[in-house]
């Protein structure tokens, strides 16, 4: 009981150290959580993609950053953690060289300092459990803000994992500097040399001629290279988790959406019967929203359309046309043959897969959407093909391209993979006429429209509702024209709200590196403080040691900036997003949070260069 009572009281007689220690520790335990809870909470974990809500090909591509954000928040709490606890007991290496002189034994001092650090530990992981749960209760509330609503829950398993990971992190790089001077004679753990780690004077003479200032800021970071490279290692981590987060999420939210609205069609109009029109809206809802779709005849006589309005429609100048008829069929696959290269033999890719899908038939030239496309469109003049969306394409296909599909008692081989929100991915197009050949229906049951921007937009929309009410009563049911705009709008709001909240992931991370950071610079303040005190007798004048140590930091800063957002942005365009867009404002914006990370940090690294440039010569040249 007495060791504990010494090693709490050890602890709080350093309560600065202790505090930035269990803080920066905490914290990456929390943002390590978040993640992994987080990640979990929106269907996308390490193993498994979402297959209630969107596609497959957006569950990719969220799934790729949320396991990349799980690794590098993971990554980054290992050096973050291993630093601090490395730092801190470094700084304890004078109290061992004390004990050993005294003549304790070397399992007694191991024993005192375990004993400490496990304390520690064990505090700093606590916390961080509660402040991620707590956190990740949050993230929970803004995500189910954006249309999707979750029951939050707690998962033991990422809980206790991340608990005991961290804890075991923190004892063993504790412990590491404690071991190694427990091994040496007590003289030499005395010695400011060990302690720093300076035995070996840096051979590194400095290349920049301009300033003593300066040359004094590079000399002391060479100095000391083990805990500079670990700084910048940490901080490198921790910018490029920023850069992949809200770089990632800007264009991955500007690249999404703009499949979203290529795929529907930009200003685009629905023409058809009440029931279609609901039926069709649910089918595009089911992107952003869980919930079973009626079930519809929709080859229904009441459902078909005129050929009168599709003509009447068709003369109308400005205006764009495209006639669809949709069915649910039921659907198989048909395996493909492979050629093999190097032996010259041919073997069968696929197997027999049976689903139903919804089968949408439309006029190859006149289409109105443009798909974001694996592969290519229907073709008017070619044989019967098909395009298959890229949910239908994941769960009934080995390798589409090379496959074909059957329905409705015709083989249709498959030339494109489209990414599409239309009943969530599962959707099969082939061309009209074939349709409704194969159908005998020579009627559609939609009409999606678009008007020519340069055409009269109000003289447009009147001939379209004149056309409408006309069908309406010919057929003495309610044909309606709905824009698709509001149903485009939530689908790209669904995935502003998912791309916004994984911004902010990496919160805590950057926190818990700033606080590191904040440590780093008051272990250097600390190591330095009899030169800087040396100085000042000299006649150097406070502002000037702060410049020093402030040029120190912003050199480290620097170059953790430099090489983490030039591996983020590498990452994001050529690793994480297919073919991604770019937009101007983007880069904008983008530059401006990187600025303001890199500003938080260096502010977050002033509070120790403040204090040691307050303290009067005599403490800083005391040897206490």
């Amino acid at each position: 009981m007495s060791e504990t009572f010494f090693s709490i009281n050890d602890l709080l007689r350093r309560k600065s150290q202790t505090a930035i220690v269990i803080v920066s520790a905490a914290l990456c335990v929390a943002s390590t959580l978040l993640v992994f809870l987080f990640g979990d909470s929106i269907g996308l974990g390490l193993l498994s993609t979402s297959e209630n809500l969107l596609t497959s090909s957006f569950s990719t591509v969220l799934s790729r950053f949320v396991l990349l954000a799980e690794l590098l928040v993971f990554v980054i709490g290992i050096v973050i953690i291993s630093f601090m606890v490395h730092s801190m007991m470094v700084q304890r290496l004078k109290d061992i060289g004390l004990m050993k002189a005294a003549g304790c034994p070397n399992d007694l001092i191991f024993g005192y300092f375990m004993n400490e650090l496990i304390i520690l530990s064990v505090t700093a992981c606590l916390i961080g459990i509660v402040l991620g749960l707590t956190a990740d209760y949050m993230a929970s509330n803004v995500f189910s803000a954006g249309l999707q609503p979750l029951h939050w829950t707690i998962d033991a398993l990422p809980v206790v994992i991340v608990f005991f990971t961290f804890l075991a992190v923190c004892l063993i790089f504790g412990m590491m500097p404690v071991f190694t001077a427990t091994k040496v004679e007590p003289a030499m753990v005395l010695s400011p040399a060990f302690s720093y780690g300076l035995n070996f004077e840096s051979d590194f003479k400095g290349i920049y001629r301009g300033g003593v200032v300066a040359k004094i800021a590079v000399r002391n970071l060479f100095r000391r290279r083990s805990a500079s490279f670990r700084i910048v290692l940490c901080l490198t981590i921790a910018f490029l988790l920023v850069t992949v987060s809200v770089a990632g999420g800007m264009i991955a939210d500007e690249t999404t959406s703009d499949w979203v609205e290529r795929a529907v069609g930009r200003n685009v109009m629905l023409i058809a019967q009440q029931n279609m029109t609901h039926q069709y809206e649910s089918l595009l809802s089911r992107f952003y929203l869980e919930g079973a779709i009626t079930q519809l005849n929709y080859t229904d006589e009441r459902y078909l359309l005129p050929q009168g309005l599709l003509s009447q429609l068709e003369s109308i100048r400005g205006l764009k046309v495209d006639p669809r008829l949709i069915l649910d069929a039921q659907v198989n696959e048909v395996s493909g043959i492979l050629l093999d290269q190097a032996t010259g033999e041919t073997y069968a890719v696929g197997d027999s897969r049976t689903g139903r899908s919804l089968v949408v038939g439309v006029g190859p030239s006149g289409v109105l959407g443009k798909w974001f496309l694996n592969g290519n469109f229907l073709n008017e003049d070619a044989t019967p093909e098909a395009v298959v969306g890229d949910t239908l394409a994941t769960w009934m296909f080995s390798q589409p391209l090379i496959e074909s599909i059957t329905l409705l008692d015709r083989e249709f081989p498959i030339t494109g993979v489209c990414v599409d929100p239309l009943n969530n991915g599962n959707v099969t197009y082939v061309p009209l006429k074939d349709l409704q050949e194969i159908t005998g229906i020579s009627q559609p049951n939609i009409i999606m429209v678009e008007i020519d921007s340069a055409a009269n937009q109000t003289q447009v929309q009147g001939e379209i509702n004149a056309a409408v009410a006309n069908a309406s009563s010919l057929t003495n049911s309610t044909v309606e024209v709905t824009a698709l705009g509001n149903i485009v709008a939530r689908q790209s709001g669904f995935l502003n709200t998912i791309w916004s909240t994984l911004m902010l992931l990496p919160i805590l991370s950057l926190a818990a590196a700033a606080v590191s950071l904040m440590g780093y610079v008051a272990l250097t303040v600390g190591e330095q403080r009899q030169e800087f005190g040396i100085l000042r007798a000299l006649g150097a004048r406070p502002r000037t040691v702060a410049r020093i140590v402030m040029l120190q930091n912003l050199l480290v800063l620097l170059s953790s900036w430099a090489a983490g957002v030039a591996l983020g942005i590498i990452t994001t365009l050529l690793v994480l997003i297919p073919q991604p867009v770019v937009a101007s404002n983007n880069i904008i914006e983008l530059s401006a949070w990187l600025l303001i990370a890199m500003v938080a940090l260096f502010a977050s690294s002033l509070y120790p260069v403040l204090a040691l440039i307050k303290k009067p010569i005599l403490e800083l040249t005391s040897h206490q």
